[in-house]
């Protein structure tokens, strides 16, 4: 699975950008800087352009904010070059600016801690499996630090399940079942429907049958497209193996999960 694919980008960045006037016409950083606009009032006036259509001229104010220091302005560009979303699609160019994110020093809590939080397992994703003909080689210790740094200091849920995922794997380091599940249980926590399955299956052959089975039931109903197949499968392989008993309290215990939450 794609990181990318995991994270809501546009919730986010909706979430993020304040409100603001955004003036017509094509943008003129010099007759911003003339203005003496701050580079936050030229971010916003670049999500007005991105939100009628007019990329190109979003991508432009993007940059000067970008260039004033702007983390956001830097995030979004980083995020549009990851997916081709108004440039053509480049990979390194994305990392490059999700890296000048990642380096800014931005406590929990900050309204910049989202941006900062989401570049960092952009980063891991990338260093995971490197960059075709670019100077970034496949790393998964590194990704492992940066997934790290993500889902510790920031709670980032797709950065915990990923972890979870590389400890239960050995991929970048010494594989750590317990680590895994305890990663697994926070992003689950969350409702990370990957989590939730993963957690479950691994409790389903730890002899934890009807917890796991429910976990993998929760997880297939809060599922999105793109993962449901993977699910669906892992899920129904569990209930064939079970007895009737066990899949009546395994449903029960789901739909719970899926009022109360999970503990």
């Amino acid at each position: 699975m794609q990181i990318f694919e995991r994270i809501t980008s546009g919730a986010l960045f909706v979430t993020l950008v304040l409100a603001g006037g955004a003036p017509a016409g094509a943008f003129d950083g010099e007759s911003v800087a003339q203005e003496g606009q701050s580079p936050l009032a030229v971010f916003r006036s670049g999500f007005s352009a991105y939100e009628r259509g007019e990329k190109e001229e979003a991508v432009e104010a993007y940059r000067y904010a970008a260039e004033n220091g702007q983390v956001g302005a830097r995030w979004k560009l980083g995020r549009m070059y990851a997916e081709g979303d108004g440039v053509t699609r480049n990979d390194y160019e994305a990392f490059r600016f999700f890296s000048e994110v990642a380096r800014q020093d931005v406590p929990p809590g900050s309204h910049e801690e989202s941006y900062v939080s989401d570049a960092l397992v952009a980063i891991a994703g990338y260093l995971r499996t490197g960059i075709p003909d670019a100077p970034v080689t496949a790393n998964p210790a590194a990704a492992r630090e940066y997934y790290m740094r993500a889902a510790a200091t920031y709670r980032n849920p797709n950065a915990q399940f990923e972890l979870g995922q590389m400890f239960l794997q050995g991929e970048g380091g010494a594989r750590n079942v317990q680590q895994a599940a305890r990663w697994l249980q926070l992003a689950a926590e969350k409702g990370h429907a990957g989590a939730q399955a993963t957690l479950g299956n691994l409790l389903f052959h730890s002899g934890h049958v009807v917890r796991g089975l429910a976990l993998m039931t929760t997880a297939l109903e809060r599922a999105s497209p793109s993962d449901t197949g993977w699910i669906r499968t892992m899920q129904e392989e569990a209930f064939a193996l079970v007895g009737e008993s066990d899949r009546r309290t395994a449903i029960a215990l789901a739909e719970d999960y899926l009022t109360n939450g999970i503990e």
